[in-house]
């Protein structure tokens, strides 16, 4: 497979990931961790753009396990962990960025429950929420036992109580603790975590609960408990996860619904520049590449009104890079109609998209020497031949190699009843001109030539095509009354 550049947004990312510690103040944590002498370990946090650990300073025990990060410099708050050796097992620390010189002592054994805190009220109540929750889940663990060694009815009824019972003082617990410490970051860390509560949906006429009431308020609501505006929660494993929820699971996948879900999102974040930059990175960058047929016009349009409009801050060169790519990309997408290539048969007999009379054109670009095109080509003639007799025809365009080498790929693969092009003139710049910025790479056109769909995996043809069919009784009318004539 060839390889394209396509993450132009990441010099975003890296544009602003250096000034995060810009807003916060020098810091001193000391830690005492009994049974480890002359260790190194290492403070960092979650790395909010792909949930791995960034390490920010390291600090070695002594002979009594006395360790001690500090620095003028500063940390910005979040929720962060000490690595232990091994790097298997860690102690998590709640850094508000107010409270930036306390001291924790544990071992390495019974971490949570030997917890002793001085100096950091948030870590003092964390830990004490951690010692309830360590409860429960060892409560859990034993009622799970029991259930295993006492298979009848009766048992098992009077487990499943004590469990719902044990969990509902437990949440009991949890609300009373958020509501009793709400202006505390370690409450705003546990309300991040958190699902929306749902009330009792409404009933439908039929006597069955209102399932699409439900979906709608649990989208409507699930971001209350995660506050938008602070940028330390930046430094949590919360973020990502939520957006990956949301915007792949909640959002419906059209660009007009992701445009216009996402913009009220960012809304959201108000003048958090962090915040609101990671977000529109997140996006842009899960677009630019998407997963779902047809969804390239969000990054487009991410583009367009944050980057380029000049509302997101971003270097002269970044801007150039986005600019480049959505002059690309923009007359490419979905809706759009496909302009025609300059092509020629191995006849050297002109091609035309617009020539080729069917009611959907397959595009195929490809290299002849590419290993994935190869792999390609019989599942490329197996679509073909499923599919031409509903009036289906398929275009294979060789991008680059010699003329002998595209020849040779046609005859290899039988792939003679297809439709050929080859640009004589070498003047094509399939990459800048028609968005190819790999091989294969393809477009789906209907009858007016308009792209339905596009850098799809040949794999998915089928599948896509017999979905369209059905979602377009229009046309599959019109392919019925065609193949019966």
């Amino acid at each position: 497979m060839k390889k394209g550049i396509s993450t132009t947004v990441c010099t975003v990312l890296l544009a602003f990931i250096s000034v995060l510690s810009a807003s916060a103040q020098g810091y001193r944590i000391e830690a005492t961790l009994s049974g480890l002498s002359n260790a190194t370990c290492i403070l960092g946090h979650y790395n909010y753009s792909n949930q791995q650990f960034l390490a920010k300073d390291t600090a070695q025990t002594n002979a009594d396990g006395m360790l001690v990060f500090e620095d003028t410099k500063p940390l910005p708050g979040g929720l962060y962990l000490i690595l232990l050796p091994g790097q298997k097992r860690w102690i998590e620390v709640v850094y508000s960025g107010t409270e930036t010189d306390f001291s924790l002592a544990t071992d390495t054994v019974t971490i949570v429950n030997n917890m002793v805190v001085k100096g950091s009220e948030e870590n003092r109540i964390f830990y004490e929420y951690q010692k309830e929750l360590r409860g429960i889940m060892e409560e859990m663990e034993a009622l799970n036992l029991e259930r295993k060694l006492k298979t009848d009815n009766v048992s098992t009824a009077l487990v499943s109580k004590k469990m719902n019972e044990a969990q509902q003082q437990f949440n009991a617990y949890r609300k009373k603790f958020i509501e009793e410490n709400k202006t505390t970051f370690t409450a705003k860390l546990l309300k991040a975590s958190a699902e929306p509560e749902i009330p009792e949906a409404p009933t439908l006429p039929n006597g069955r609960k209102d399932s699409l009431w439900v979906f709608n308020y649990y989208k409507a609501h699930f971001w209350d408990n995660f506050d938008l505006t602070d940028e330390r929660l930046l430094r949590a494993p919360f973020l990502k996860p939520k957006l990956d929820r949301y915007v792949k699971d909640l959002i419906v996948q059209v660009p007009d619904s992701i445009n216009k879900d996402v913009d009220a999102l960012v809304a959201k974040v108000g003048d958090n520049e962090e915040l609101r930059s990671y977000i529109i990175y997140y996006v842009s960058s899960e677009y630019e590449n998407p997963k779902v047929v047809g969804t390239e016009g969000v990054f487009v349009h991410m583009a367009e009104k944050y980057y380029l409009s000049g509302k997101m801050e971003v270097s002269d060169d970044a801007k150039r890079r986005i600019g480049e790519r959505v002059a690309t990309m923009k007359p490419m997408l979905v809706d759009k109609i496909m302009p025609d290539l300059a092509l020629s048969d191995p006849t050297r007999k002109p091609v035309s998209i617009y020539g080729i009379n069917a009611d959907y054109t397959v595009l195929f670009f490809y290299s002849p020497t590419c290993g994935h095109c190869k792999e390609a080509a019989p599942k490329l003639k197996e679509f073909y031949d499923a599919n031409k007799s509903k009036n289906v025809k398929v275009l294979a365009i060789a991008t680059d190699q010699s003329p002998e080498d595209w020849k040779k790929y046609i005859q290899d693969y039988k792939l003679e009843e297809l439709t050929h092009g080859y640009d004589f003139t070498f003047r094509t710049d399939y990459r800048s001109q028609f968005d190819v910025f790999a091989t294969p790479s393809i477009y789906v056109l209907d009858k007016k030539k308009k792209i339905i769909a596009r850098r799809m995996p040949v794999e998915q043809l089928d599948d896509f095509f017999n979905f369209y069919l059905r979602t377009h009784p229009e046309t599959t009318t019109a392919v019925k009354a065609k193949a019966g004539k």
